[in-house]
């Protein structure tokens, strides 16, 4: 299987994780604000698979029913886990994946599953099998809840096993940035490494049962 630099869009809301912040706040791209940290939030472009930077207010007007279709959509900020549903060494093997972390979100308007994995080149996508899909991540209760575009199964494979969690998509490339900008030799190097299980123990942190999760919102 071969991997090819994903095609985000325009890399606008992806431009805080690939590198250090900017001493001036951020904006909101819709209507040009001052963002804080703690009131910011990401819609996603759906036509571009493009991260937008937005204020909670402008977040809110895409975070209401009936405005799933429209050309934005908000990042929902629920974190789940579901124990119940291990994969074993032989689901990863199926996956193809050639690290030990990918990503699986469903894009709604090409109504397939897309498969990414960091790399030192940034987000690289794999080509996926619906059937292997099916097979390996689709009878959890976790893939029944997945919303397209906006969230995604998030698996990592360490030391014989395989965690998922269905995360936020923002999430997830902030990940990819982080280990574009410590990667280093073969394998990632330690810092990489050290990055990558302190990101996934907030992760761990913050994931609930899909059973506990009754009014979870945005971060």
């Amino acid at each position: 299987m071969n991997g090819h630099p994903a095609r985000t869009g325009a890399p606008r809301g992806l431009r805080r994780f690939a590198g250090p912040r900017p001493p001036r706040p951020e904006t909101c791209e819709l209507c040009g604000v001052a963002v804080p940290e703690d009131g910011h939030r990401h819609l996603v472009e759906t036509e571009k698979r493009a991260l937008v930077c937005a204020c909670t207010a402008c977040a809110l007007l895409f975070d209401r029913p009936g405005t799933a279709t429209g050309r934005y959509r908000a990042v929902p900020g629920r974190y789940l886990t579901d124990p119940g549903h291990p994969l074993d060494e032989g689901a990863w093997e199926l996956l193809q994946i050639p690290v030990g972390v990918a990503f699986f979100f469903r894009n709604a308007a090409l109504d397939r599953l897309v498969a990414l994995y960091p790399s030192p080149a940034g987000a690289t996508e794999s080509e996926l099998d619906p059937q292997t899909w099916q097979s390996v991540l689709g009878g959890g209760r976790l893939a029944a809840l997945l919303e397209p575009d906006v969230e995604a199964l998030l698996l990592r494979r360490s030391e014989g096993r395989t965690d998922c969690y269905l995360v936020p998509i923002d999430i997830c490339y902030e990940l990819v940035g982080r280990m574009r900008l410590l990667w280093q030799g073969f394998d990632g190097g330690a810092e990489a490494r050290a990055a990558l299980d302190a990101f996934f123990a907030q992760v761990e942190r913050r994931a609930k049962a899909p059973a506990d999760t009754a009014g979870a919102g945005p971060r």
